[in-house]
């Protein structure tokens, strides 16, 4: 079976595709990326097998509604955006500084543009990101003890709380699962919020990472506002009916892809 390292460039824009269509047929995919349909068919036979993706009748489709898209998907749905913001943070931090990182696949993307760095101390309760950053022995690495969700491969409770309530960080690094009209940050589960909000009591600097996708996208536990953070960091260029929820603060908004700061 395949694994999410194993997803080839083109796996990961059908799985993109699919997700913003809602349905898309191999003779449509075929065509699109001018392969035969049996390549099609051996790209989402591997997604379904993932869980990424499932068939349907002449095609493919997301899978059934959940409270919150599976892991694996997310992290290769918007992956060229997510790697834009993690380089444009990744410029941000200077080396021998300390780092709170939160749960989410931006967070990870992000941790992946920091390996070059030097003597970086990551306190993190999400295992994707220590594993990444254990990859530069210059590191210390240090996580949130608790019980493991799966999937997720996060640490998420009174634990995670409580450990990151410890230190005081140079950085605080998090995402959110979607940002309401009038600034409201949101998730899905309260856990995740409670964590959120404790790297953001415990750190010098915050900063939000997120693309496009999750300005106007629905969660239903709320947990602080866009101006409460530093920083946005952002593939495009924030939603005008967004933008009054940041007047009269000092959050700076940096965006991805060469469109400026701000």
């Amino acid at each position: 079976m395949l694994g999410q390292s194993d997803i080839s460039k083109r796996q990961a824009e059908i799985a993109d595709l699919v997700q913003k269509a809602g349905f898309a047929s191999v003779e449509d995919l075929a065509e699109r990326f001018e392969v035969t349909t049996q390549t099609i068919r051996r790209d989402v036979n591997g997604l379904c097998e993932l869980g990424i993706l499932r068939r349907t009748h002449g095609g493919v489709e997301p899978p059934a509604p959940a409270s919150n898209i599976h892991y694996s998907t997310r992290q290769i749905l918007n992956l060229p955006e997510k790697r834009q913001i993690a380089k444009i943070v990744a410029g941000q931090v200077d080396s021998n500084q300390s780092l709170a990182f939160s749960i989410g696949t931006t967070p990870e993307i992000v941790m992946q543009a920091l390996v070059g760095h030097e003597k970086l101390a990551i306190f993190t309760n999400n295992l994707n990101v220590a594993f990444t950053a254990s990859i530069n022995p210059s590191f210390q690495v240090t996580i949130a003890g608790g019980r493991l969700r799966h999937g997720d491969r996060d640490v998420l409770g009174s634990a995670a709380q409580a450990f990151f309530s410890k230190y005081k960080v140079d950085i605080g690094i998090f995402g959110v699962a979607g940002v309401d009209e009038d600034g409201t940050l949101l998730d899905f589960h309260e856990d995740e919020v409670a964590a959120r909000q404790s790297i953001l009591a415990n750190c010098r600097k915050s900063y939000l990472v997120l693309d496009h996708s999750k300005f106007g996208r629905s969660a239903h536990v709320r947990g602080g506002q866009l101006g409460d953070v530093d920083a946005v960091f952002t593939d495009r260029p924030i939603p005008e009916r967004f933008l009054a929820s940041l007047e009269g603060t000092r959050t700076e908004v940096h965006v991805a892809a060469g469109e400026g700061e701000t």
